[in-house]
């Protein structure tokens, strides 16, 4: 299998996975960051998109400071002859932020697909979950509510130690 980044391209995507520098000209910033010109970096990140490997530039918002304080992950008993199917249904609902599937441990863990909510209030959130089980006759399921949240990050996956941006101090 061909090497599908280079260092530049790792580099790139180590600058922008916590977000793009909230300045007048941010793929400049970006640019004397990682030492190659504007033009490659908006060239590269238009590559990294098409790839795929970037899936969407925009702006993370803190659901807690607006108000949405319901996040729910919910569990689901998926028959397997039907895990496509529903796990289609669900990834295309608008309110779902997170949909995959697990193994499940025989007599400890049965549950198998999981979808992630988020609303204004339990209330919202037990609503959507109930429309999505009525639209897929999937009636077995568990709705665990956050009660508390310690860490929320972004899916930043490059490991800043990993590699060495211009700028950055050599501890």
């Amino acid at each position: 299998m061909a090497k599908i980044l280079d260092e530049i391209d790792t580099c790139l995507l180590q600058a922008t996975q916590n977000g793009f520098p909230l300045v007048e000209e941010p793929f400049r910033e970006i640019a004397l960051k990682t030492n190659i010109d504007e033009d490659e970096v908006i060239a590269r990140l238009r590559k990294l998109k098409q790839l795929k490997i970037i899936r969407r530039i925009g702006a993370s918002i803190n659901n807690r400071k607006i108000g949405i304080l319901a996040n729910a992950m919910v569990c689901w008993k998926v028959p397997e002859k039907r895990l496509d199917d529903v796990g289609g249904i669900f990834s295309s609902k608008d309110h779902v932020t997170h949909c995959y599937v697990r193994k499940t441990i025989p007599g400890r863990w049965t549950h198998n697909v999981f979808t992630v909510l988020h609303g204004f209030n339990e209330g919202i959130v037990e609503e959507l979950v109930k429309e999505m089980s009525e639209s897929t006759g999937i009636e077995d399921y568990m709705i665990l509510f956050s009660s508390r949240e310690f860490k929320k990050t972004s899916n930043g996956r490059i490991d800043r130690n990993a590699i060495k941006l211009k700028g950055d101090k050599v501890n």
